[in-house]
């Protein structure tokens, strides 16, 4: 075979270039307009409409509600130990996005029960609280902890903190602010205020304007409200001069604790080396 190359004959180089004239035919173009409309149409629907499915997509704002109901939820749920709702807590500077700064809302409610009780209390509580928070109690190393879902991504939780003391917390997680968290329009007060004054009295401590009002929706209607007053030590045994006001029988007695029931208001009195923090609540209906 000669190795010569015939003259007039050009190698193969590949396809030949697309015509620079094609492009996408009408009607596709069309289609592909009228899908991205419809996925932004069913997109804004969804947003109004459906239920969330993460955290971040309620506010705080809209979240408040439920924290508020679930405390009053917890209140008539605790039945027979002595509660105090303790302030709201709004922390802010957590993230819901990289550039986006959030809030989280917590409510917490301090419980003084028997001692040795402190898990027996916690479960009656779980049961009966509503079934669709799927309540329960399990032991831990560091004790019973009761843990809830209150809906709209709202936690519930409780342990022991101390020989005969409990707190349930409600938490939104960090959420964004919307207009914030507005407490409840505190209304009038109640016997609680009466019970303060007189377990002040007591103790020898001039009766003063309770420092703060705090309160939450019951779940079958009305208020569940606590006052909250310090005063300095007292001059002789805290424990010997509210034992008339307790009937002689205390649900809790420590040299930290004083709690009782009198006409149907919970009275709870942390003692202090320097000071006492007084505590006089009326509940819920369980």
């Amino acid at each position: 075979m000669s190795g010569a190359v015939q003259t007039g004959y050009a190698p193969p180089a590949g396809p030949p270039p697309p015509e620079s004239g094609d492009r996408w035919p009408r009607w596709l173009v069309a289609l592909t307009v009228a899908w991205a409309v419809l996925l932004a149409g069913l997109t804004w629907v969804s947003t109004r409409n459906d239920p969330p499915t993460v955290r971040e997509q309620r506010s705080l704002t809209q979240a408040a509600p439920v924290v508020d109901g679930a405390i009053g939820e917890l209140v008539a749920a605790a039945t027979g130990a002595v509660p105090a709702l303790l302030p709201p807590e709004v922390d802010r500077g957590c993230r819901v996005a990289p550039f986006a700064e959030g809030a989280t809302l917590r409510r917490q409610v301090e419980l003084a029960v028997p001692g040795g009780e402190e898990r027996s209390v916690l479960e009656r509580i779980a049961d009966r609280l509503p079934p669709a928070w799927r309540a329960g109690v399990r032991v831990t190393p560091d004790g019973p902890r009761l843990r809830a879902d209150a809906g709209e991504f709202v936690a519930v939780q409780g342990r022991q903190v101390a020989d005969g003391r409990l707190r349930l917390t409600v938490d939104t997680g960090c959420r964004r602010v919307g207009n914030g968290y507005a407490a409840a329009a505190l209304g009038a007060t109640g016997a609680e205020v009466g019970a303060l004054t007189e377990a002040l009295r007591a103790l020898g401590v001039p009766a003063a304007e309770p420092e703060a009002l705090v309160t939450a929706p019951c779940p079958g209607g009305g208020v569940a409200r606590t006052v909250r007053s310090t005063a300095g030590p007292a001059s002789a045994s805290p424990q010997a001069a509210l034992a008339s006001l307790a009937g002689g029988t205390p649900v809790v007695e420590t040299p930290e604790l004083y709690a009782y029931r009198r006409d149907r208001v919970a009275v709870l009195v942390d003692l202090y080396p320097d000071e006492m923090l007084l505590s006089a609540t009326t509940g819920c209906a369980g």
